[in-house]
């Protein structure tokens, strides 16, 4: 389970409140929670009472593994309780090892392209030189 912290949308329309709260990821933004850790008012005239936040408990999340939003981490930095400690791990990268090897015009899809192109454009000299050699010979054989 990929435990998250973000804020979940309360409040009314043109007057957005939201609440710092820990959940799982699959979850929908507004659905169940695990904990609230606080209350995020961006309209309050007030810098002080914008935020109220629990402290403890969100280091607690953020030591267990739980990975916050962009939005929750910049309100984290803000507070001292998220110091870049805790980052996630990267992901891991595909392992592509049984991809077709590349030449040096491209993918093999594309070398083998340029060949059979080459091909292509040496049946069509064949045909033109062929065609002119005839023509000259009905030329000949007309005078």
């Amino acid at each position: 389970m990929a435990v998250v912290i973000r804020m979940k949308r309360t409040g009314r329309r043109n007057r957005p409140c939201y609440r710092i709260s820990v959940a799982d990821s699959r979850f929908p933004r507004d659905g169940r929670s695990l904990e609230t850790l606080g209350l995020y008012d961006p309209i309050a005239g007030d810098k002080e009472k914008q935020i109220t936040l629990k402290v403890d408990r969100a280091q607690h999340w953020l030591s267990v593994g739980a990975v916050p939003s962009p939005t929750v981490r910049s309100i984290f930095k803000r507070h001292d309780v998220y110091t870049g400690d805790f980052e996630p791990k990267p992901k891991a990268k595909r392992d592509r090892s049984g991809r077709k090897k590349t030449t040096a015009t491209g993918t093999r899809r594309a070398a083998d392209k340029n060949v059979r192109t080459e091909r292509k454009s040496a049946r069509q000299a064949e045909r033109i030189a062929a065609k002119r050699a005839a023509a000259k010979a009905a030329a000949a054989g007309a005078e």
